[in-house]
């Protein structure tokens, strides 16, 4: 499954739902994910990892869903098999 097929599936399944809670309502539902993934990223536990990368993933989906991004173009435009930064691959930025 690409990208673009996976984002299309959630808007297929959330998007009614989703778009009425609105965008900051959405954005807080993937910034409560992201914590559930800081949290088992402590602990070693692999499936709640891919459970909560899922999550992430797919709420990120749903608040693209209700902006209007695509979000494989978007992140093939920017990471076009190089750093956008330096544009090289690997990435030789300096930290």
């Amino acid at each position: 499954m690409q990208v673009r097929q996976f984002q299309e599936m959630m808007r297929r399944l959330y998007f009614r739902r989703d778009s009425k809670r609105g965008v900051t309502g959405t954005y807080e539902w993937l910034v409560d994910e992201i914590e559930e993934l800081r949290e088992a990223l402590s602990m070693d536990d692999k499936q709640a990892l891919e459970n909560e990368f899922a999550d992430a993933f797919a709420w990120l989906a749903s608040l693209a869903n209700i902006v209007d991004i695509d979000l494989e173009r978007a992140a093939l435009n920017k990471y076009d098999n190089k750093c956008p930064k330096c544009r090289l691959s690997p990435c030789q930025c300096a930290f």
